[in-house]
Formats: structure tokens, sequence, C-alpha cells
């Protein structure tokens, strides 16, 4: 027990005691304040992306943890790689935030400005990477365990077994993050909506959607712009109040991209450049890859990735353990914390959110009912998780499903939440995969 030899040492506990109950009372906004302090120190600036994650600070102190310990701590890979590595895999989806943030932080670690010109001026082992970001990104279920023996087993230019599985989570956490990104509408640059060879925009049908009455033959944009159109037709009032509110929102990224951008300037001119002036084009060939549909189950040529027989818990996580020391606790400890956040929404409509994403990506659940995804998941709400999880890019100014319109932006925000961290171990769980069989072959 602590006793009071003066009115001083009284008044001193009491304003401890005060603070102390102050601080328990906003521990969570507290912790936000902290997180942002952290960023700031180690980054010079708060990225948009945290602010957006701010309003879950057990989330966000998890993912900084994580991105943190991929791109500044111990690990296999040059600094500059790991950059160059992120703007590959952001140049995928054409998210010029992503692209023009990691560019300025690959020339403050040392990285030659010559790579910034495009794969041509990086060494051939960075190239290597290419074809495995490609199909990560767009089309996960391809990746095999001939593209593992590729890259391990190229001459003089051949990655590490440890190197490899650094730069493979690097790729999946940079595609997932570039679907929070657009999500939430952090990245408002126009970038060009990627076209099929004969002009057409990508598809947005899958067999699981049959049962909900999704259209093959319309892409997620006109899904939208239909949804728009009827719409419209029943209701122009509302319509027009959407557009206004929409156009507010712009209008407030707008100038938070504008303040985060002040913050993020450099002390150089080059830097400066790149930020602003980031082209992802030069950082991606074979601009025609994109997200397909995936075969229907019945084709033969096509084999369902089934959780039973590879798992995160029971497979990846000790594989990238054992190879990337330490990272499969902080990757598990993102799933977890995503699982756990508090929120309006059901645990059975979380789950559908994150066994959806996962069904698009091919992969399935035996012991989960999917007849609940039908039930628990409006067609609009289908439509909007599809285009973020699949080819996040076209959603860069997105319509949000009129039944989430009653949600707060914190709620929202979960939701781009799960869809970033089902993207992520579904991506993770391909890869894995594949080194799996490669190690047994």
């Amino acid at each position: 027990m602590i006793i009071c030899t003066n009115k001083m040492d009284y008044s001193l506990r009491t304003q401890c005691q005060r603070v102390q109950k102050q601080v328990m009372v906003n521990g969570e906004k507290d912790r936000a304040s902290l997180l942002y302090m952290k960023a700031m120190v180690s980054r010079g600036s708060v990225d948009a992306v945290s602010q957006q994650m701010a309003s879950h600070p057990q989330y966000l102190e998890s993912f900084l943890r994580t991105q943190h310990y991929i791109l500044h701590m111990d690990g296999p890979l040059p600094l500059p790689y790991r950059h160059y590595i992120a703007i590959m895999a952001a140049a995928r989806h054409h998210c010029s935030y992503l692209v023009a943030l990691h560019s300025a932080q690959f020339l403050r670690v040392g990285g030659d400005a010559q790579w910034l010109q495009g794969l041509e001026a990086v060494p051939p082992r960075l190239r290597h990477l290419n074809h495995i970001n490609k199909v990560l990104a767009h089309q996960p279920w391809l990746t095999a365990c001939s593209h593992i023996q590729t890259l391990l087993k190229t001459g003089e230019q051949c990655w590490s077994l440890a190197e490899l599985v650094q730069a493979v989570v690097l790729l999946a956490h940079c595609h997932a993050l570039c679907s929070f990104v657009f999500g939430c509408g952090t990245d408002t640059e126009a970038v060009p909506i990627p076209k099929t060879p004969n002009g057409t925009p990508p598809p947005s049908y899958c067999p699981s959607d049959a049962a909900n009455g999704n259209t093959p033959n319309l892409s997620a944009s006109e899904h939208f712009t239909r949804r728009r159109s009827l719409d419209s037709s029943c209701d122009m009032v509302g319509l027009k109040e959407r557009i206004h509110r929409s156009q507010e929102e712009k209008e407030k990224r707008e100038e938070r991209l504008l303040l985060v951008h002040t913050l993020q300037q450099t002390d150089t001119d080059e830097e400066e450049e790149v930020l602003y002036c980031a082209d992802s084009s030069r950082f991606i060939s074979d601009p025609d890859f994109y997200y397909q549909e995936i075969a229907r189950r019945e084709d033969d040529h096509f084999q369902v990735f089934r959780v039973q027989d590879y798992s995160w818990e029971d497979h990846g996580f000790s594989l990238v353990n054992r190879l990337y020391s330490d990272i499969g606790h902080l990757l598990d400890d993102r799933f977890r914390s995503v699982a756990g956040l508090p929120s309006v929404h059901s645990p059975d409509l979380k789950r559908a959110i994150w066994n959806y994403i996962h069904c698009v990506l091919g992969i399935r659940y035996d012991d989960y009912d999917y007849g609940e995804v039908n039930q628990l998941l409006e067609r609009d709400l289908k439509l909007y998780i599809k285009a973020v999880a699949c080819f996040p890019d076209v959603t860069r100014t997105p319509v949000y499903p009129l039944p989430w319109t009653p949600l707060k932006p914190s709620e929202r925000i979960h939701v781009n939440l799960l869809i970033m961290e089902a993207r992520l171990q579904a991506e993770l769980l391909y890869a894995l995969r594949a080194i799996t069989q490669y190690m047994i072959a």
C-alpha cells in the first residue's frame, strides 16, 4: 500500500489513477494511437492503409507486425529485392498506390533506380518470378510443382528454397493487400480495366453462382452497371442520392490521399517523382492474363483443392514456419484476428464470406454446406466480394451493395479485411502445396 506523505503525493497518485482509468476506458483508441506512432517512426508517416485499418486496432497490430517482419526483419532476401517483389505483385492489379509506395521504399533501402525502368532492367532471377507472380495473382489453382522446380533449378540464377518461400509470402501478401486497397477506395487513380484478347471485360461468373441466378456472360463492371440501371428505373431519387453520396466519398478519399502523399514526400526529387508517377505497366508482362472462371466441377481436367487434403492448420502453417522462421505464427495470428473481430456480422455470415472466396478460387470444404452461401449472401454482395477478391482493379470506384448501406465504415472495412485474409490464405495454400509436392517428389 502506498502511503501519501503530503498533499503533493496524494495529488500525484490521484492524477495517475485518473490517467490509468482513462487509458482503460479508451484502451482501443490508445492502442490505435500507439500503432500510428509506431508506423510513423518506422516509415516516417502513417500510410492510407493503416488509416483504414485503424478502426480495428487489434487486427491492425497483427497486420503491421507481419508486414514489418516480411519487409524489414531478418530473412534470406535483401531489402531491395523485397520491395521490388512487392512492386511486381501490386503491378499485376494496376495498384498505383502500392507501386508508388514500394518504389519510394525501394530507393530508400538502396535499390538501383535503374530497376524502376521495368522488368527488363532487373536481374534475371527476379524476372523469373514473373510467371508465378501472375499465376498466384489471377489463377492460383494453376500453381504447379513444375513452377517451383524451374525457380529452384535455373542455373546460376536459381532461388534457394528459403528465398522462394519469402518471395511467395510477399507476393501473396501484396496481392491480397491490393484487394483491400481497391475495396476501401484507397487507390483513386484511374487505371485501365483488364481486357480479354477480343476486347471484352473479365468475366464474373462461377459455377457456384448458378443457384443464385448469376448470369455467366456479364462481367463484374457490367453487373454493377446493370444494377444501377435497375435501381434507376425503380427509384430515381434513391439513385441520385447514392451518386451524390458516392461523389462526396470520392472527394473525401482524394483529400485523404493528398494528405497521405504529402506526409510521404521524401527528401529527394527522384523519390518524389517515383511516388507521384509510378507506372505499373512497366513491371508486368502478359497483361492479358487475368482471372478466369474455374472449370466446372464435372470437368475431368480440373481437380478441386480440398482443404481436407491440404489445410493451413495441418500442413501450410508448419511448412512455412519451418522454411521461413516465425512467419507462420504471424500469419496465423492475422487469420485468427480477423475472424475474432467484434462485428454486427454473425459468425455464420463471416464463415460464408470466407468460404465463398475460397470457392471462387477453387478451394472447397467437404464439411461445409454451400447452400448457406446463397442463404446468407445476397447476390449484390456476392458480386462485390468476388470482384474485390478476384479482379480488384475493376472496383477502383467501389459501389457498395445496397443491403450494406446502413453499416458503419468500420463494418465495411471488416468485410474487406475478411476478403483480404481469405484471399491471402488461398494463395498461400496453392503455393505451399506446390512446394510440398516438389520436396517429396
